[in-house]
């Protein structure tokens, strides 16, 4: 008798967890034949909601780590995508790409954490400041995560696009809670087993699959997330930007019309990094 495979139930990274969504429902993903390939979870808005609190629990933790090993944890995280690059290609080939170009992708994707990584003990030496003042005092900017990134991937470049989107906020010390891809998320399903499998505390990054209509509308209106960095429509943007205005946060929201290369040098910047800080300005006596 033949023996049949046995094929993987795919589940959301919340929390250092793998969980289903909390209603139980489902979605199905086809590969680029049109075939199935696996049920994917559909999370709800009470998802977004745990993955939070998941957020909050993890955000003081790794705020505190330090620089140098904050680098080395995002290093690490490379070096699991590295490991498992075939894999991820295979994955990143469900949606149509080609074997070459998903390989690209991966590598890119490599990349980009390894570039931010470089930054972790560098951006505030960059973003920060002395400021010379007319009085006996020393005057410092210095750099502060803001806390919960919410971060809207988008379907063309779907694990580039996503690490991309969230490596700039939790290099400062930020934690995300994302949700990925519609029409691919099975690259950020498996993004969370390498998560999973790296030293990043769990928490820090939070991967949800759904459709983006129904989550929008929390991600915008959300008061414990305080950015939002997407890639959106003309209608999601609206819906964003009414949502952060409400509840006073700020948003980076890239326009969907606009073909972007993820792959090009401009996609990535210490101006990511600048975009989820605040900076606090500090007075200091002479000779105190």
């Amino acid at each position: 008798m033949a023996r049949l495979p046995i094929t993987k139930t795919p589940k959301v990274y919340v929390g250092g967890a793998f969980i289903r969504s909390e209603s139980a429902r489902v979605f199905a993903l086809r590969d680029a034949a049109g075939e199935f390939f696996a049920n994917i979870p559909q999370c709800t808005r009470k998802d977004l909601r745990n993955a939070v609190e998941a957020a909050a629990k993890a955000g003081p933790g790794w705020a505190k780590r330090t620089a140098y090993n904050r680098g080395q944890i995002l290093y690490r995280l490379a070096e699991m995508i590295e490991a498992r690059a075939s894999e991820m290609a295979a994955a990143i080939a469900l949606g149509g790409a080609t074997p070459a170009a998903a390989a690209r992708e991966v590598a890119a994707a490599v990349d980009r954490l390894i570039y931010y990584a470089g930054w972790t003990d560098k951006y505030e030496q960059v973003l920060g400041n002395v400021n010379p003042v007319a009085a006996p005092y020393f005057n410092f900017t210095v750099t502060e995560p803001m806390g919960i990134i919410g971060v809207i991937a988008p379907d063309e470049a779907p694990l580039l696009a996503l690490i991309s989107l969230f490596a700039p906020a939790i290099t400062s010390g930020n934690t995300v809670v994302a949700l990925a891809s519609t029409t691919q998320p099975y690259p950020a399903i498996l993004l969370g087993e390498m998560l999973a499998t790296s030293d990043l505390p769990g928490g820090v990054v939070n991967l949800l699959t759904g459709f983006r209509a129904e989550m929008i509308p929390t991600f915008a209106t959300h008061m414990h997330l305080r950015a939002i960095s997407a890639v959106v429509n003309a209608a999601e943007r609206k819906a964003l930007a009414l949502g952060a205005a409400e509840s006073v946060k700020r948003t980076i929201l890239l326009k969907a019309e606009e073909k972007r290369d993820w792959f090009a040098s401009g996609a990535q910047s210490v101006d990511a990094i600048r975009d989820t800080l605040e900076f606090k300005t500090t007075w200091h006596p002479v000779g105190a």
